[in-house]
């Protein structure tokens, strides 16, 4: 498995957002495809919003507290047609549970609860170096599409 990070959400030509999980050297770096939806909750979690209530990623963080779990780990473990697939990897009073997740929730959950990232191995060959990845003025837009240039912005959206 290897260790990633996510740095920011991009956008491809088409305006898609796209998460990017980058390598420990932030060489390389695994574009995943998600909603504007799926987005937007990642993007708060990178930037530290707390809602006045509570969203489904921090609700199910909440429920895992509660019951005496925790989110040991986040494995984004396959790719099939072009979708990927992740794996939760809980601790629980009972023992180690893992379960199957689409890796936007996977990562937004993660993002939540400081829970450690990986890709498999056999997924290296999808990364892409630096140089390939989109520009900051792309990035830029996307943000601004999504309605995340900021922390301000997102609380207001929500309210």
């Amino acid at each position: 498995m290897i260790p990633v990070q996510v740095k920011e959400i991009a956008f491809d030509l088409s305006l898609s957002p796209v998460v990017l999980l980058f390598d420990e050297g932030k060489n390389r770096a695994l574009p995943i495809w998600v909603g504007p939806l799926e987005a937007q909750s990642i993007a708060m979690a990178l930037q530290g919003v707390i809602t006045q209530r509570p969203m489904t990623h921090d609700l199910l963080k909440t429920v895992c507290e509660n019951l005496g779990a925790s989110l040991r780990s986040v494995e984004i473990n396959d790719i099939h047609d072009g979708t990927y697939y992740a794996r939760l990897n809980i601790l629980t009073l009972s023992g180690e549970c893992v379960l199957d997740s689409r890796p936007s929730d996977a990562i937004a959950l993660a993002l939540r609860t400081g829970s450690p990232i990986f890709i498999a191995d056999k997924l290296a060959e999808y990364t892409l170096s630096v140089e390939e990845l989109v520009d900051e003025s792309q990035q830029q837009e996307l943000r601004k599409i999504l309605g995340i240039d900021g922390p301000d912005d997102i609380k207001k959206s929500l309210h």
